[in-house]
């Protein structure tokens, strides 16, 4: 099989002005970002504060890391809706088997839970051609089930410490452990788009699946990859999460799935699959986890937040139709 497939981005447009017209595309979302922190900070000045900023670096991790995992399952013209239930069970079967085999083996029971769950939605997902949002949506509940049970519905405090001291409180150069697992986490879902063959093949799947068939591509194989890869996120998310808030907590991350999905929205990506990088997916999380922090920090409510949030990603949605050329039927 050729694995040399044409470049599955296509041009966004031609002529000397396209160019200038994609540079200027990628400096909106950085824009707003800046101008996020200018006017936060003017209100209130302890958003530049040291604290403030390793705190919302925390914060920020496991939204991070799990927008990668659906960035790729985006990317692939799907979604995963299961990804905050992957991180509340890996956290809870990770924290029981530390009981047994310590933190090492603890961590590596959280990373096979995750595969075994992203493995378990894209078999589903291309065996029985049933749509990502319905499989991952029961898969959210099984796993939301599987963590209750087996924590009989109550968070497990029994995490070590030094679990807790390497993973939720620790630093690196002075950057808090879980901001340097999201970034490690980004940087190696950004190799794999860019650098790997697993890459291509994704853009080509999500762009069109019976077209990358047709041209050799074993869109199955790389798809359970993709959703493989999506759960193991949701288990890197729990290291971070269960380190930092020191508990494995069965409900942990409850609603983490669709802001991660806001997150790759906002970002840029298109649902429809097959455009979108790692990058697009750092924006989104960066916006929204700054936007939390931002109306916390000036005294809006948590009931405000909600709504402010929800109004964001429809505008995100919209803008971004409109950015894509896509008209509206009447």
């Amino acid at each position: 099989m050729n694995d040399a497939l044409p470049d599955p981005l296509p041009a966004a447009g031609s002529g000397a002005g396209a160019p200038r017209k994609i540079a200027l595309q990628n400096l909106v979302l950085p824009a707003v970002i800046v101008a996020m922190m200018v006017v936060t900070g003017a209100i209130e000045p302890r958003f530049w504060s040291s604290e403030n900023l390793l705190n919302l670096s925390r914060q920020l991790a496991p939204l991070m890391i799990l927008s990668v995992g659906q960035a790729l399952a985006v990317i692939g013209g799907g979604l995963d809706l299961s990804l905050a239930a992957v991180l509340g069970l890996s956290g809870v079967y990770g924290i029981m088997a530390m009981r047994h085999v310590g933190v090492g083996g603890g961590i590596a029971a959280m990373l096979a839970t995750g595969a075994a769950f992203g493995l378990a939605n894209g078999l589903i997902i291309t065996r029985f051609q049933v749509s990502p949002f319905i499989v991952t949506l029961g898969t959210l509940s099984i796993g939301r089930g599987l963590a209750l049970m087996a924590s009989a519905g109550l968070p497990l405090y029994d995490v070590p410490d030094r679990f807790i001291d390497g993973f939720g409180y620790g630093t690196l150069l002075g950057i808090p452990v879980p901001a340097v697992i999201a970034v490690a986490t980004l940087l190696v879902g950004a190799s794999l788009l860019r650098f790997t063959i697993f890459g291509r093949y994704l853009y080509a799947i999500g762009s069109s699946p019976a077209a990358a068939f047709s041209s050799g591509v074993p869109v199955s194989r790389y798809l359970i990859l993709c959703y493989v890869l999506s759960g193991v996120t949701g288990s890197i998310g729990a290291v971070a999460l269960t380190a930092w808030v020191n508990a494995a907590q069965p409900m942990a991350a409850s609603g983490l799935e669709l802001q991660s999905l806001a997150a790759v929205v906002v970002g840029g990506i298109a649902l429809t699959g097959g455009a979108g990088s790692m990058i697009n997916a750092f924006y989104g999380a960066l916006i929204l986890g700054m936007l939390a922090n931002s109306l916390n920090m000036v005294g809006v409510s948590s009931f405000m937040q909600t709504l402010v949030i929800g109004v964001v990603i429809v505008v995100a949605v919209i803008l971004d139709r409109l950015r894509r050329g896509k008209s509206f039927a009447v």
